[in-house]
């Protein structure tokens, strides 16, 4: 549930809306925009030095090191690494892909690419972040735990069902392959770049990680205002009555029914986030509103199209299908287990 304490950033929000604004105490507009502005600077703030952290943490593990560490796993462990990595990436769906066909064209096994490509855009550090400041850790522990969950059973299923004669050509691994001079000297500049990694200095480590934050915010700072803009509106002028009603109206079949309206959109989580807030203040259970936001961040039309470079459609309709089932039951999972604790 959306918590507030009273702290300076509760008072600066107020002091904006009231004193510079000079909006009406407890009318409806003064109400969305005090939602607005409050978890736009909360939002913002943990953002920056959560990414920082992390950045500076993720300068000591080369990417090239965890294909690498990937493509020698094998069931269940390498599936687990791969929805991990993903977790710490700071993709949407449709960037996560270039990675996808990366891994696959390093001979990392199916099921283990798609555990990544599953994982990537529904659980990473600043979805971790804003989860955490405006749902709490319970749910943000369970979402995440969720998440990987997700991407490692997806991965495993699609991994024993032996789909690689789905993949395009250009990226169906050749086991004796010998390597051209190219892979060879790519390997040379890996080994380098590596060493040069090793090399770096606490205070670039540090910089590294203030540059990659300044980095991702810029990337997704439309999506969070876009989120928390469409979440202010929703908090202050859709009538609990009206969410209550759309919910009981589609009783048990509520869950995939969301999972349905969320895959033809494309957001990234950040901006799901805020509308699955205030769905769950209107009344909407907690699975419910998070398989929104899973299927939104996860499935989308314009990844679909994207992913027709690398494989078959039949084989984007068993991802499709076998990931939003998941969903569907996590969604499900959540509302009872919530309900009941």
């Amino acid at each position: 549930m959306h918590i507030r304490n009273n702290n300076m950033l509760e008072k600066i929000s107020e002091y904006i809306v009231y004193d510079v604004l000079k909006l009406v105490k407890e009318t409806r507009l003064a109400e969305s925009v005090n939602f607005f502005i409050y978890d736009s600077i909360k939002i913002f703030l943990l953002l920056f030095v959560m990414m920082a952290v992390i950045g500076f943490l993720r300068s000591y593990v080369s990417e090239d090191k965890i294909r690498k560490i990937l493509s020698k796993r094998r069931l269940g462990l390498g599936n687990l690494m791969a929805s991990i990595f993903g977790a710490i990436t700071p993709f949407c769906s449709c960037s996560s892909i270039p990675f996808f066909m990366s891994f696959i064209k390093a001979g990392v096994p199916l099921g283990v690419t798609f555990s990544f490509l599953i994982t990537s855009p529904l659980v990473n550090e600043y979805v971790a972040v804003i989860m955490f400041g405006v749902f709490g850790w319970k749910i943000t522990v369970a979402y995440i735990a969720a998440g990987i969950l997700i991407g490692v059973v997806s991965g495993l299923i699609l991994g024993e069902m032996k789909l690689e004669k789905h993949l395009m050509k250009g990226f169906i691994k050749k086991e004796h392959k010998l390597k051209c001079k190219c892979e060879m000297e790519k390997e040379l500049e890996d080994e380098l770049n590596q060493k040069e990694e090793e090399k770096m200095s606490f205070k670039h480590r540090v910089d590294f990680g203030i540059t990659e934050a300044k980095n991702i915010i810029k990337m997704i700072w439309i999506y969070v205002l876009i989120g928390l803009a469409v979440g202010a509106i929703a908090h202050g002028f859709i009538p609990n009555e009206l969410i209550e009603k759309a919910v009981t109206s589609t009783g048990v079949f509520a869950v995939p029914l969301v999972v349905l309206i969320g895959i033809p959109l494309y957001a990234n989580c950040a901006a799901i986030i805020p509308v699955a807030v205030v769905l769950f203040e209107k009344g909407v259970p907690i699975g419910t509103a998070l398989a929104f936001m899973m299927a939104t961040a996860a499935l989308s039309l314009p990844e679909a199209i994207i992913l027709k470079r690398v494989m078959k459609t039949k084989l984007i309709v068993i991802f499709f299908g076998i990931v939003g089932i998941s969903i569907i039951v996590i969604g499900y999972l959540f509302n009872f287990l919530f309900r009941v604790l």
